[in-house]
């Protein structure tokens, strides 16, 4: 379960934002403070995995906390200055999202980040998956459960999935877009790979069995 630290001087707009964290599947919203200094205590209980900062705050600003914590985040304000945007990401934003802003902007964040998390959980990276890690922060594809009209077939499904990806995609990451099993996606995955719907690679990584990563043929 990821754990998120919500940080807002407005008591109403954080618990908004919690509400809204644990909503999203995998995620779990913490009580949510006001100021840095309570951020900071929180922090330091060693339980956070992702803190939701607003830039202004009663005792500094959402960059000073930034600098000093060792933890991924991400800035949710309605200062729009350029120059707040770029100190925020220079101090290690993962995104830096406008407010007001309503549910599904903030949890297609958490799902492109969950997405990321997963791709950087493994010992040694290649600059492939680095790549792909770092497309998963911006990449539109699985933010949103996919939804399944009654006459839509899985296979259907799967193939829009992929032909609206900007990179391949494994069977898990398929699996999670779509909103299925791994085992489902790889068994329509090989049918479809079967029929030349869609195309197969191999990536090596540094150990293991080769991953076999999925494109619809365009």
């Amino acid at each position: 379960m990821t754990k998120v630290l919500v940080v807002d001087d407005d008591l109403y707009v954080g618990q908004l934002h919690c509400e809204y964290v644990d909503q999203v599947a995998g995620f779990e919203a913490l009580e949510p403070v006001r100021d840095v200094h309570a951020a900071r205590e929180a922090l330091d209980g060693g339980e956070v995995d992702l803190v939701l900062v607003d830039y202004v705050l009663p005792d500094g600003n959402g960059v000073d906390l930034l600098r000093s914590a060792d933890t991924d985040a991400a800035v949710l304000s309605a200062v729009a200055d350029a120059a707040v945007v770029r100190s925020a990401l220079r101090a290690g934003a993962l995104t830096y999202i406008l407010k007001p802003f309503d549910a599904a902007v903030l949890q297609g964040f958490l799902r492109r980040y969950a997405r990321y998390r997963r791709l950087l959980d493994r010992e040694r990276l290649d600059q492939a998956g680095l790549d792909r890690a770092l497309r998963a922060l911006t990449d539109s594809v699985g933010t949103t459960p996919a939804t399944h009209s009654p006459g839509s077939s899985t296979s259907g499904t799967i193939l829009e999935t992929l032909r609206g990806a900007s990179a391949v995609m494994s069977a898990a990451e398929v699996a999670e877009a779509v909103g299925i099993s791994r085992a489902t996606a790889q068994r329509h995955l090989v049918k479809l790979a079967e029929s030349r719907s869609v195309t197969v690679t191999l990536h090596y990584g540094s150990t293991g069995r080769p991953e076999h990563l999925y494109g619809a043929e365009r």
